[in-house]
């Protein structure tokens, strides 16, 4: 199994970084009934991204084929797009070493997150805004959310404005997404 951990620094007995997408580095583990086997430390290039962080994110520890994500905090965005990619998410976690929050986690100390924990409001939850026209494309505040989708296999994610659906990777065909 392998589980990813929002990191401070880039080593086992760093902190559990409280923030998600926007964490300087994730430990990625390779666990073996309760033992770590190996690890890997990943700088994360989403932490400074003008937006989108957590999504992207989202794909990176995706595409490294991650069964769980401990962390701090998630926002919505990260929060569905790890969902979407059938990954765990442990939120809550600080003030402990990676290696010991990862034990906890393999001890049934922690618990599956079943909403966001970051402030905001996901796109596909906003309400109508009476009174206007349906806007840009038809797809208004009354109308469906925009999202990028994989053209081969349907994976969905929220769209972000300013950043091309082109530029997210769909996390199971390793495909460029375009825009639903």
């Amino acid at each position: 199994m392998k589980i990813a951990v929002s990191a401070s620094s880039d080593n086992l007995e760093s902190l559990v970084d409280p923030r998600f997408g926007r964490c300087p580095f994730f430990i990625i583990a390779e666990v073996e009934g309760n033992e770590i086997k190996n690890f890997e430390a990943i700088a994360n290039p989403a932490m400074n991204a003008i937006g989108g962080a957590g999504i992207q994110a989202a794909q990176i520890v995706a595409n490294k084929g991650v069964e769980v994500v401990i962390c701090g905090n998630v926002g919505p965005n990260a929060f569905l797009a790890l969902k979407q990619a059938g990954i765990k998410i442990i939120t809550g976690v600080g003030g402990v070493s990676i290696r010991d929050a990862i034990k906890m986690y393999l001890n049934g100390e922690l618990k599956e997150t079943e909403a966001p924990t970051a402030p905001g409001v996901a796109p596909q939850t906003l309400p109508p805004f009476p009174g206007r026209g349906m806007g840009r494309r038809g797809r208004g505040f009354g109308g469906p959310p925009i999202e990028c989708v994989c053209p081969k296999c349907g994976f969905r994610v929220p769209h972000q404005r300013g950043l091309p659906c082109s530029r997210h990777i769909c996390p199971k065909c390793g495909i460029p997404m375009v825009r639903a």
